[in-house]
């Protein structure tokens, strides 16, 4: 049965810039097609969203890597919502909520001239788990120890899926830095994390805030990710813990995907609230493509 699908590019505002992702519109595949068809397009995520009907107040979406299910992740998220306003629901609404297997999403639209602007989605409250030894991370990424900013942990953190915080001193350590793939693989696996987010107050261009860089050690031939919406959140609560830029609160720019000529610009929100923090990741969608899968 013909399936639609789209292909979207999420934080950015150009096409072919930004994060790939692919979203079909189906209840009928099986985990094992569903799985298939995200190894088919290799890219980063594939979602599927499940219904075209809104249940419990969201739409249920299911999110694959070529490799397994995620049960969060940033770009999938902000890019289904995207196509559920825009190919489902049809008219502006100022939230859609998507039922992850994290649980609830929601993802608010601000929109110029009726299209989509910026979407935010809210992240579930980031929580804080073990550090690494400097001289660890240094070897797994192939530079020296003192590129490493020795005033902040290097850090366990999740919203959803844990990733490790590694602050650098300057842009020039975030561009040498390159996977040694079984020690990077080690190190992620002992810390139980999906991948390591390096970055430095230096970006390339002046009104970001910060540079950052998402690199894994998986199967795939690629070890860099050019937008990660889940590692950026897990960013944004590092930042407001160890306050990083002295204050309880940011709202800034992150640049990533720069040195893999995918640029792309999160938008990051986070403040203290009690004992948790409150996470908001933003950014623009634009779409590429969109068909028929199957024919």
């Amino acid at each position: 049965m013909p399936i639609p699908f789209y292909i979207v590019d999420v934080f950015t505002q150009r096409k072919y810039t930004g994060n790939q992702l692919a979203v079909l519109r189906t209840g009928t595949l099986t985990d094992e097609e569903m799985q298939a068809i995200a190894l088919e397009t290799r890219f980063s995520e594939t979602t599927f969203i499940l219904s075209d009907q809104a249940r419990e107040g969201g739409y249920n979406v299911r999110i694959f890597t070529p490799e397994q299910e995620l049960p969060f992740a940033g770009h999938p998220t902000l890019g289904t919502a995207y196509i559920i306003q825009q190919q489902i629901i049809g008219k502006p609404v100022e939230r859609v909520t998507l039922n992850l297997a994290v649980g609830q999403i929601p993802v608010t639209f601000s929109y110029r001239d009726s299209q989509p602007d910026m979407l935010w989605m809210q992240q579930k409250a980031p929580t804080f788990g073990a550090t690494v030894q400097p001289e660890r991370v240094a070897t797994a990424l192939n530079i020296n120890v003192d590129d490493i900013d020795d005033r902040f942990p290097i850090q366990v953190v999740s919203t959803g899926i844990a990733f490790l915080m590694v602050p650098l001193r300057n842009r020039d350590a975030v561009v040498r830095a390159t996977v040694v793939k079984e020690l990077l693989a080690e190190v992620l696996h002992q810390t139980q994390t999906e991948g390591a987010l390096i970055f430095c107050p230096e970006p390339y261009a002046p009104e970001n805030t910060l540079n950052a860089r998402a690199l894994f050690s998986g199967l795939l031939e690629s070890a860099e990710d050019p937008a990660t919406g889940s590692a950026n959140g897990c960013l944004a609560g590092y930042l407001v813990k160890h306050r990083y830029f002295g204050e309880p609160s940011i709202d800034i720019r992150v640049e990533q995907g720069y040195e893999i000529k995918r640029p792309s610009i999160l938008h990051l929100k986070a403040s203290s609230n009690g004992d948790q923090i409150d996470v908001h990741v933003g950014g623009s969608v634009v779409s590429v493509a969109q068909g028929v899968w199957g024919g």
